[in-house]
């Protein structure tokens, strides 16, 4: 059992390693409608983040309906992503339940906790403080896509994901939404540099 690093933004994948062959060619495809919509929610998560910054400075809070909103949107998007990736096989379901609890309805997870008070400083530096997250997952992202290659090879030949280039895949996703996390005020708790 794999152990992870704690932290308010949780992302997980729990799927078989077996995928059908087609799908490392064709999925993507199938995936268009979320990616759109994802692309879509994502203006409205960038002018959330802008009032919620303005609702923290004044009250030390987040709204509800935005910490809701903002939930629903990380959440969607790595259900898209993980899709469209080939990652499993299910298609996602269109769902906008706004919550920080997944419904566990799709293989592909994430759970935020609820924010409580947040610190009013801290929201005029958090872009900054994660800008050495951005460098090095920069880097990260590069060998994502190695590893992407190296996946699809194998889906397409074998009709399964290697479990360690998967893993490193869904450890990038993770890490990736915990700082997207961070940066849209979801939470005061500074992302670990870790797959896990």
């Amino acid at each position: 059992m794999e152990s992870f690093v704690a932290h308010p933004v949780r992302t997980d994948l729990q799927a078989p390693l077996e995928v059908a062959r087609w799908r490392a060619l064709f999925q993507w495809i199938l995936a268009i409608p979320h990616l759109i919509v994802a692309g879509a929610m994502a203006y409205v998560a960038g002018a959330l983040v802008f009032i919620a910054w303005f609702a923290i400075l004044f009250t030390g809070r987040m709204p509800e309906g935005i910490y809701r909103f903002l939930a629903l949107y990380l959440r969607y998007q790595w259900r898209a992503y993980a899709y469209a990736g080939f990652l499993h096989e299910d298609f996602p379901p269109f769902e906008f339940e706004m919550s920080g609890a997944d419904d566990g309805h799709s293989p592909a997870r994430l759970n935020i906790d609820p924010p409580g008070e947040l610190s009013r400083g801290l929201i005029f530096v958090k872009w900054l403080l994660a800008i050495p997250h951005y460098v090095v997952l920069f880097f990260v992202g590069i060998a994502a896509v190695v590893a992407y290659l190296i996946g699809w090879f194998s889906v397409l030949f074998t009709g399964r994901w290697p479990e360690g280039v998967r893993a490193f895949l869904v450890g990038v996703f993770r890490w990736s939404n915990r700082v997207t996390g961070y940066v849209y005020l979801l939470t005061d708790e500074y992302p670990p540099f870790s797959l896990r």
